[in-house]
């Protein structure tokens, strides 16, 4: 039911762009000037309305559809690495924000001087994942550090997860004996039933090692499946990566088992560019990119996926 009321949509979609398009090719051919001035603002909207419907049929993979689990990890580096993973944070929330998703925060650790350690994050929204998995992987910034009394430049990681929210709609059994369980009192906001009562969780999977947290609700339990459910899609994703990769294998294919290998550069220093290691696409308007001016890049990424299948 699903699958048919987002098919559904996508046809009303196109009807209804192809009834606007042909009521503005009606006015142009009226040739009153008063029109035409009334016309010039919903060509506008037109071209952005084509735009945005061209970009959803890059969309190949079967979970583009999906909502997302996101996770943002500061590298090794202290200080600077955790600086570089709030500047993403923004980066992606301001980028979120534009697009109008819901964001919901899991879990966050904060760095020890500044920044953020880790932030885990539940996005939901119009093809949430199709957009962000171009995002999955490690960002490198290159920059003269703020916090380097001597001005030196640094260089920092950053290590993007997006996994697609599809708990609900997966069998993947996890025994009870497979995991460690956790329960402190959280750290972020939430008044004092939250700093009195051990409300948050953290599940870690004795054979696969991840670890998942989650302190966002009042609840030990609600924290408890929120948790659980960002597990699962992890070990859905680890067991579909495992799939594909015996697959290539068995084609004769080169294999990169590193997860999160390095997809972006972010260069503010000696000069400005970010620029993305597997498409080329660039920009030199790094201050734009960190305010979340990342649908270049993730159309690039869709257009260089859909090269890759053929």
């Amino acid at each position: 039911m699903r699958e048919i009321t987002d098919l559904k949509s996508q046809v009303d979609g196109w009807g209804k762009l192809h009834s606007r398009i042909s009521d503005a090719k009606e006015l142009l051919e009226m040739d009153d000037d008063e029109l035409l001035e009334d016309l010039g603002s919903e060509i506008v909207s037109l071209e952005t309305e084509v735009k945005e419907l061209e970009f959803q049929t890059l969309f190949s993979g079967k979970h583009d559809k999906s909502d997302v689990i996101f996770a943002i990890h500061a590298g090794a580096g202290g200080t600077e690495a955790q600086d570089w993973a709030a500047m993403l944070l923004r980066m992606f929330s301001r980028w979120m924000d534009g697009r109008k998703l819901k964001v919901e925060l899991m879990d966050e650790t904060p760095g020890d001087v500044a920044g953020i350690k880790s932030v885990m994050m539940s996005v939901k929204g119009s093809h949430a994942y199709g957009r962000l998995k171009s995002e999955r992987g490690v960002h490198r910034l290159v920059r003269i550090s703020p916090y380097d009394s001597s001005s030196r430049r640094h260089t920092s990681f950053a290590k993007v997860e997006v996994w697609p929210d599809i708990a609900e709609d997966i069998d993947i059994e996890i025994k009870e004996s497979d995991l460690e369980i956790q329960r402190f009192k959280a750290s972020g906001a939430g008044g004092q039933h939250v700093q009195k009562n051990e409300t948050a969780i953290r599940i870690r999977h004795l054979p696969t090692g991840i670890v998942v947290s989650c302190q966002n609700q009042r609840s030990l339990t609600q924290n408890q499946e929120s948790a659980m459910k960002a597990l699962k899609n992890q070990l859905y994703a680890i067991a579909e990566q495992q799939q594909m990769d015996e697959i290539a294998q068995l084609k004769g294919e080169d294999v990169d088992t590193a997860f999160g290998s390095q997809i972006r550069n972010y260069v503010l220093h000696p000069y400005k560019m970010v620029k993305d290691a597997r498409t080329g696409y660039e920009s030199t308007n790094t201050g734009a990119v960190l305010d979340g001016d990342l649908d270049g890049f993730m159309e690039a990424y869709l257009r260089w996926l859909l090269g890759e299948q053929e």
